[in-house]
């Protein structure tokens, strides 16, 4: 064995795999990263960032000691609460944002006023926004008073306030949104500013919906 290019003739010398090169029949050795994978249910009134310049709350107030960093896949906005995923898997990270891996984010949005299937089929259709069209990938009623409606959303673009902006344009203000689901990974009962790590089985799945090896 070497470390950095030293045969190592003593016991118990020490080596730093994340500095030192070491290496085993000429073959460098590497250790396998460790990744993190937290699920957070953001609340209203919180930045999806690890550090805020107007001195706001931020996600990273929210978070456990953790032996590593761990940054927010995606963004909620201010206003809005609900299902975060933290790691420091950037691969994953990656395709779970990017909407050519067409991973579906579902939200529960409260809006003023009752839209009939004249609207929801137009935000499935298409509605031109500043930026272009954009549109929904479903979406259905869940209840109403007559005066709001709780709609469940589901989107596999990521542009910037696109569900409220979406709403906003068919005449129907979004009062609440919250997000609740990412592909396979659900928000469950996990109450605000609570947040837990993810198990084997969601990772996996996780992984496999962007089509990454478990």
């Amino acid at each position: 064995m070497r470390v950095n290019g030293q045969v190592v003739t003593e016991l118990g010398t020490k080596a730093d795999p994340a500095r030192d090169r070491i290496t085993v029949d000429r073959r460098r050795v590497s250790i396998a990263p460790e990744f993190v994978y937290l699920i957070m249910h953001k609340p209203a009134g919180v930045v999806t960032t690890m550090a805020d310049p107007e001195g706001r709350p931020t996600v990273r107030d929210l978070l456990p000691k953790l032996s590593v960093r761990v940054y927010p896949v995606g963004r909620l906005d201010y206003h809005s609460s609900g299902l975060l995923l933290l790691t420091n898997d950037g691969q994953l990270a990656l395709r779970l944002t990017h909407p050519r891996f067409g991973v579906a984010k579902v939200y529960h949005v409260k809006v003023k006023g009752v839209p009939d299937g004249a609207t929801l089929e137009r935000l499935k259709r298409g509605v031109r926004l500043e930026d272009g069209v954009a549109r929904v990938d479903t979406v259905r009623t869940l209840r109403s008073n007559g005066k709001k409606t709780w709609l469940e959303i589901s989107i596999r673009e990521g542009r910037k306030r696109e569900i409220r902006r979406l709403c906003e344009a068919v005449e129907h203000e979004v009062e609440k949104l919250k997000r609740v689901a990412i592909g396979p990974l659900k928000l469950g009962r996990l109450e605000p500013g609570e947040c837990r790590l993810l198990t084997e089985k969601e990772i996996r799945a996780l992984r496999q919906a962007v089509r990454l090896s478990a």
